[in-house]
């Protein structure tokens, strides 16, 4: 279970803090239940799946992980830029006390994030793309209650887009998902319940349909 609890997020710029992104937001995810979030660019989708992953902290409010929660995959965060991708996987390896098994572990991601030679690379001279399929390897290489993807189907060539399927097709006997995707044919293969961000605020539906006619009511005709 994931407890989010009048969660309030904005961010400092130049000139200032931003407005609200999310203000106010309150749900509860049951165990077992895989979610998509809903909504038009800027709306706080990414935002949310980082607060929900721990790679960012609200300015108010709080959120209560009942569960073992993946970082966001898709999510270029929390990569050691100068060390390559084999050195940043053995460190996450390390993280979650994984020495004895460490060799098959990375052999998996190595295998998964189909970088090549770029795996023995700095993770600066990746672009977007590899950074993702790296974090993508990352998380599924670990055994978490909840998986968290940001448009992670939407990366690399069909091949990949159709591994990164039926990764999250395999995962569907033991965890969940909380996904962002722009593909509304993968939000209802994978996602039995909704949330629909707007204006900073969020609804939750039951059903995946639903969040989306909502979503799609406030589109321009």
């Amino acid at each position: 279970m994931i407890i989010v609890d009048n969660i309030y997020k904005r961010y400092q710029t130049d000139h200032g803090p931003s407005k609200w992104i999310l203000q106010g937001v309150s749900f509860v995810i049951p165990p077992k239940i895989s979610v998509g979030l809903v909504g038009c660019n800027g709306a706080g989708k990414s935002t949310l799946l980082r607060l929900i992953g721990g790679v960012d902290e609200p300015n108010r409010g709080h959120i209560e992980r009942r569960c073992r929660v993946s970082w966001p995959m898709g999510f270029g965060g929390g990569l050691q830029m100068s060390l390559t991708g084999r050195q940043n996987a053995k460190f996450v390896c390390r993280i979650h006390g994984h020495e004895d098994d460490m060799a098959d572990r990375i052999a998996y991601i190595q295998d998964f994030a189909e970088l090549g030679d770029s795996f023995d690379e700095p993770i600066k001279t990746y672009s977007s793309g590899m950074k993702s399929r790296l974090q993508f390897g990352l998380s599924l290489a670990f055994d978490f209650d909840v998986y968290i993807s940001d448009e992670v189907t939407s990366t690399g060539d069909a091949a990949f887009k159709k591994k990164a399927q039926d990764a999250f097709k395999n995962l569907a006997d033991h965890a969940s998902l909380i996904m962002v995707s722009h593909g509304e044919g993968t939000l209802k293969q994978f996602c039995t319940a909704g949330i629909w961000l707007n204006n900073g605020t969020a609804h939750w539906f039951d059903d995946i349909n639903d969040a989306l006619n909502a979503y799609k009511d406030t589109l321009p005709k």
